[in-house]
């Protein structure tokens, strides 16, 4: 079934076998039994033990093959050493799914890594999946399943926590239970050896209990199925995130831990960032986050209005607004004349609105009514301190009243405890956030505020990309195997040049001169002042070894500098081999500023973009900011903004603006170094000097190191990045020229032109609705995709020197993973060109190469011309079984 995620058995289970339940009490699988009975699970349950006959009431069988029914889920807590033969019996029964609880694998040494393979070889080979080891398990309130040994009741929700630490589990379900906070789901991932964060999410975005997802992360083993899966739920659901590993004290104890790879913290915040989903700092950012998350509150701005009792919770709760760029609304004429009605004279007139300590509840509803009508207020933080005239229950039982018909998120923090007790309970009960202390007030609006902000994000429309000039991606990557043939790593500059230019990135053109007759002749052709750098396959570092002279202004002056060089090397390396001496032109630019671009490999995240300030000093000023590839413009653009520098990129006193398209346009060509050529581990251009005129790489290093991807996967990159070598050539009925290429964000006015240009017809036969313009988040689906999991082909052809849109087809993956869905659609005018062909072809193709099994798709009865192409294609066209006036088609891949 297409509808079926392969999750389905592990989250939502008819039967469960579990081994090692006993008598003992405190066994931590008697404790599973326990919480699976208690938490009223309908369905059947098998403890597995040779040593018992019942156990809490139930029969226990010996082993799985005398359990008299099919089992679907396992849940394993024995010694570690008995995990391998305990999945052979399951393998061997058919059990599709396990929680695997037991400590004692790789966290244990070199005897539990050997174990730990042994379960992950015997799971693969009967298909078993499987959470854990080492974890505390997962619970389904909804469904009555707590396959966990926590202690305590978890209410149902529209929550999900996810965790690597099932420590950290614990404490926030009791806390939960004290805010009657519920969950849809909680899994504890321990160790992730199998099923790890992306297979998670990838579920909980359609699981419809799931309105909200709360991660805590030590490390990341699959970044690409990380990132598939944060982006995708990002889309469609709030996520925060809270990572642990900072600093280098806690990464020690995260591997220690979980054994999980930690990168750098700045990348991982950029992966995040990428990803559109919200990062909390702390634990206690996951508490602020469930409290105001859990309500399914959702904000359409992020203008915020306070309203206090007293001046100094405001003036915190302001500077926390300022510390997360949460904008203070501006209060609009109208506003401002009902609250001079309404308040004494002595009230701030702004925001922070301070209504002063004797208010009442009458006030605090008055005010709440007012501002929550400004058309400039995006949401509301409501303040309260316990002063001699203020009733807290009072105020709260308005504050409820006016909730319940408000249309923007009111956040409240009542300040004390003995006093302002009932009152939050109140709140609770009727689903407001409330909070003790204002920053923390502030943080939760500024969880609704960051998802908007992606949100928003999300549904940028990056502008058209020109075909730019195609790199030579072949002949840079015969410079690589002739450096890796010749056992070196690092590139010569001649060589990384060469690189840069093969990807039309500008640079300071180098000669290599072997005499000093040589050197002058080359200094003359081209032109003084001159630099001067020994060439060699053996230094990496040229400047620590006094191997560069700069300024060279005459031919006395190049001779002088040939010998000093030899001179150092022989001096400071006597074994390293010289080839020369390198002369390139001194690049002098009254107003340039001087840039490092370049790429760095991280080991969770593989390539990651690096741009700021350049120069000598650069690891003094660490000035930087970092990036996953692909980049398009908005990306190249935002990551210049980040910096110190940009500033300086900007016209400032004599100097004029530099080429800011210049440099985002190397930082595009970087990224697609990053993507093309995998060999590339580390690549510094520095300096990148820019002025009005552009930008030239003055200096460049790369290193590489061997990798094999004979399928073009990319698979060394967190994100898939624009597959470019799927685009092909055609040629239509009639001799029309036509291109068949992989879509791009930058397509978006492309397609919005002919979606809406389709006719009624097609429209109705692809989209079932005749929609006049296409709605914003709709061109953002189809636009900005997944490659990982789906896939969209486009026909264009050139009119008049203008690409036109002419047909698009596309797959998605199902829910099951080993099928996929397809639609097509051609504007009227191309039909029985054999675009429709074409485009089907390169969706079957490349679902086959993703390791798909079946395509399928369903259309229309009346839809004539669609059924007969899918059947020349190979495709069985079925009557629907939900609908009489629809065809099922499906495809052996």
């Amino acid at each position: 079934m297409r509808d079926r995620h392969y999750l389905a058995p592990l989250f939502n289970p008819s039967s469960v076998a579990i081994f090692g339940a006993s008598e003992k009490p405190q066994a931590v699988a008697t404790l599973v039994l326990n919480n699976i009975i208690n938490a009223g699970f309908a369905g059947r349950v098998y403890p597995i033990n040779p040593k018992y006959t019942q156990i809490a009431s139930l029969p226990c069988y010996p082993s799985l093959a005398e359990v008299p029914s099919a089992v679907q889920l396992a849940v394993i807590a024995t010694p570690a050493k008995s995990v391998p033969a305990i999945l052979e019996q399951c393998g061997m029964q058919g059990v599709e799914a396990a929680i695997i609880l037991s400590a004692g694998f790789r966290e244990a040494g070199a005897e539990g890594a050997r174990l730990e393979q042994q379960a992950i070889d015997v799971a693969r080979r009967y298909g078993i999946r499987f959470i854990g080891p080492n974890c505390l398990g997962l619970i389904r309130p909804d469904a009555g399943f707590n396959a966990t040994f926590a202690s305590g009741d978890v209410a149902p929700g529209n929550l999900a926590l996810i965790s690597q630490s099932g420590a950290l589990c614990t404490a926030i379900l009791d806390w939960a239970e004290s805010q009657d906070i519920g969950f849809s789901a909680v899994v504890s991932l321990g160790i992730s050896v199998d099923i790890d964060f992306g297979e998670i999410l990838d579920y909980l975005i359609t699981d419809p209990k799931t309105h909200s997802i709360l991660m805590y992360i030590e490390g990341v083993r699959d970044a690409r199925a990380f990132m598939s899966g944060l982006r995708a739920a990002a889309r469609v659901k709030p996520v925060v995130v809270v990572k642990a590993g900072r600093h280098e004290a806690s990464v020690k104890a995260t591997v220690s831990h979980t054994g999980a790879m930690v990168g750098a913290d700045d990348v991982f915040d950029a992966a995040l960032r990428r990803a559109g989903v919200v990062r909390g700092m702390h634990v206690g950012d996951l508490f602020s986050a469930a409290t105001v998350l859990s309500h399914g509150l959702r904000a359409k701005g992020e203008r915020l209005a306070i309203v206090t009792n007293g001046g100094g919770p405001a003036a915190m709760a302001c500077d926390k607004a300022s510390d997360l760029d949460i904008p203070l609304a501006e209060l609009s004429e109208s506003t401002l004349a009902e609250l001079n009605n309404q308040l004494p004279s002595m009230w701030s007139h702004g925001n922070p609105i301070d209504i002063l300590g004797d208010a009442t509840a009458d006030t605090y509803e008055k005010v709440t009514q007012t501002i929550l009508g400004d058309a400039n207020i995006d949401g509301v933080v409501l303040l309260l301190t316990p002063q001699a005239m203020t009733d807290p229950l009072a105020v709260a039982e308005r504050v409820v009243a006016l909730n319940s018909t408000a249309t923007k998120p009111i956040v409240t923090c009542w300040m004390g405890e003995k006093q302002v007790k009932s009152a939050r309970k109140l709140f609770t009960d009727h689903g407001i956030p409330t909070y003790r202390l204002p920053e923390n007030a502030v943080q939760g609006f500024g969880f609704l505020t960051n998802f908007y902000r992606n949100q928003k994000l999300l549904l940028q429309i990056p502008g058209p990309l020109s075909e730019a000039q195609a790199p030579d991606t072949e002949g840079a990557q015969l410079i690589i195997d002739s450096v890796l043939a010749e056992k070196r790593s690092v590139l010569t500059e001649i060589e990384s040049k060469a690189i840069l230019a093969a990807f039309h990135i500008p640079i300071a053109s180098a000669v290599v001169a072997n005499s000093i007759t040589d050197a002058i002749v080359v200094a003359e052709n081209i032109g003084f002042p001159v630099a001067m750098k020994i060439y060699s396959k053996t230094i990496t570092h040229k400047s620590d070894i006094g191997g560069v002279r700069l300024n060279i202004t005459n031919a006395a002056a190049v001779q002088t500098a040939f010998r000093e060089l030899l001179e150092s090397v022989a001096e400071n390396s006597p074994d390293a081999h010289v080839d020369g001496v390198v002369i390139e032109p001194m690049i002098k630019c009254a107003n340039g500023r001087e840039l490092l671009v370049g790429i760095t490999r991280d080991p969770v995240f593989g390539p990651v973009i690096t741009f700021g300030t350049g120069g000598t000093a650069v690891e003094l000023i660490a000035d930087r900011s970092v990036s996953l590839p692909p980049l398009n413009r908005l990306l190249a653009a935002d990551m210049i903004s980040r910096t110190r520098v940009a500033k300086m990129l900007d016209a400032h006193r004599d100097k004029p603006a530099a080429a800011i398209r210049d440099v985002e346009n190397v930082l595009l060509r970087i990224s697609e170094i990053a993507c093309e050529l995998p060999s590339v581990l580390e690549l510094d251009i520095n300096p990148l000097i820019a002025d009005e005129r552009g930008v030239i790489a003055v200096d460049a290093r790369i290193v590489v190191g061997h990798y094999y991807n004979s399928q073009r996967n990319y698979s060394h990159t967190a994100i898939h990045p624009y597959p470019a070598h799927l685009s092909e050539e055609a040629m239509l009925t009639g001799g029309v020229r036509c291109k068949i290429r992989p879509i791009r964000p930058e397509d978006a006015e492309l397609e919005r032109t002919f979606v809406e240009g389709l006719s009624d017809t097609s429209k109705h036969y692809r989209f079932m609705n005749t929609f006049r313009q296409i709605p914003a988040d709709m061109l953002a689906k189809f636009t900005q995709i997944d490659y990982d999991r789906e896939m969209a082909f486009i026909a264009v052809v050139t009119e008049r020197g203008i690409e036109k849109e002419i047909g698009v087809s596309r797959y998605v993956i199902n829910a099951d993973a080993d099928s996929c869905e397809f639609a097509i659609v051609v504007t009227d005018a191309w039909h029985g060109k054999g675009v429709a062909h074409r485009l089907m072809e390169a969706i079957i193709g490349c679902a086959r190469t993703r390791g798909l099994r079946y395509m399928m798709g369903d259309v229309l009865a009346d839809n004539l011309q669609m059924i007969q192409l899918a059947k020349k294609l190979g495709f069985i066209a079925k009557q629907s079984r939900d609908d009489s006036t629809t065809l099922t088609l499906r495809k052996k891949l």
